[in-house]
């Protein structure tokens, strides 16, 4: 780490000074006093060369003593990832100053991992209640669609739409809190493209007839993707939702093979809306966690956390997704599926991947 002052010999020579000073004044009394005493010139040169001698080896030595452990203090530095790690990557020294910063650091790895699993139990009791609170109501929601079955006209196209939206909303409460979990809440298995974008239209069917919004679907039938199928539709349900929201009339869906039968080959679905589009500065935040941007303010029903949490839920499944928008155009947002099932559950790609412009794609 380059903020880590580099141990030389140089550097503990002048953190040594006053009793290097110190030595040299010895020696010079040691020098004065000698002849006074009547030992001859050449048995005093001899004593204060002797004596010059030894504190030159108590430097050395304790500069060799040191030096070995912060240079290797330094050098894992970089590598440790959580303070339980340092007593496993380095050893306690044998000097007093060593073993005593040592035993320090292990004592506060010990109280930072208390407190690490202090958060961690009260992060699960949270999760564990947001599902349970999700589970209960889910029931009435599930009891007042029931009833709407039974009604017809306007009144109850409104009101089934209101509780789609309701429905989405505790959705997504549901995703935020299982892709904030360590455990995989999800399975990576084989799925049909094609199948998994109808289920996210239909789930919100009736908010996208309320919003007069046409699709278009252009995705080979036996389209196969590796990833897991709530998931999947929960994060296109996203994108089909803030296009709809952001003024889309036509939302088209399209699917491509690129670099076949090659360790980087990928499936990219493609979702493209004409609506408002995204303002240029804008872009390139519209993944960060609660960032509604300049549409999202004036609509003032954007939370920022539909595409945030689309960028994590990819990025914990081995997915790609990238986003371009043209204010006034449109925006199309566009997902990668590795073919390589060891990629897609291993590789943890960055939250996203940047695609081309509008304009540069000619679109």
């Amino acid at each position: 780490m380059s903020d880590i002052p580099r141990y030389t010999f140089g550097a503990y020579l002048r953190d040594r000074w006053a009793s290097i000073i110190l030595g040299v004044f010895c020696l010079v009394g040691l020098a004065a006093m000698l002849p006074v005493l009547g030992v001859s010139v050449h048995a005093c040169a001899l004593i204060a060369g002797f004596v010059a001698l030894c504190l030159a080896a108590m430097l050395a030595l304790g500069y060799g003593r040191r030096a070995r452990y912060y240079r290797e203090l330094a050098e894992f530095s970089a590598q440790i990832g959580r303070l339980n790690q340092f007593s496993a990557l380095v050893d306690e020294p044998e000097f007093l100053e060593g073993r005593i910063s040592h035993a320090v650091t292990e004592h506060l790895a010990n109280v930072a991992n208390g407190e690490n699993a202090a958060e961690r139990e009260q992060a699960r009791a949270h999760r564990e209640y947001i599902e349970l609170w999700i589970h209960e109501i889910k029931t009435p929601i599930a009891a007042a669609k029931l009833m709407l079955a039974s009604m017809h006209g306007q009144q109850s196209m409104k009101l089934k739409g209101e509780l789609e939206r309701i429905e989405a909303q505790v959705d997504q409460a549901l995703y935020s809190a299982r892709s904030m979990s360590v455990s995989n809440d999800y399975a990576i298995r084989e799925l049909n493209l094609a199948a998994a974008t109808r289920e996210a239209c239909k789930k919100n069917a009736h908010f996208l007839i309320e919003r007069g919004v046409s699709l278009k679907e252009e995705i080979p039938e036996g389209t196969s993707v590796l990833a897991d199928e709530p998931w999947l539709v929960f994060i296109l349900s996203q994108v089909i939702t803030n296009a709809a929201k952001y003024g889309a009339r036509t939302i088209t869906f399209t699917a491509r093979e690129e670099e076949p039968d090659t360790p980087r080959g990928r499936t990219v679905l493609e979702v493209r809306d004409d609506g408002c589009g995204i303002p240029a500065a804008d872009v390139p935040r519209v993944f960060d966690r609660g960032f509604t941007g300049e549409v999202g303010r004036a609509q003032g029903s954007a939370t920022g956390m539909g595409l945030y949490l689309v960028a994590v839920m990819c990025a914990r499944m081995g997915l790609g997704v990238g986003i371009a928008s043209e204010e006034g155009e449109g925006t199309r947002v566009a997902f990668s599926f590795p073919h390589d099932r060891r990629r897609a559950l291993a590789e943890y790609p960055p939250p996203w991947e940047q695609i081309p412009s509008l304009n540069s794609a000619g679109l």
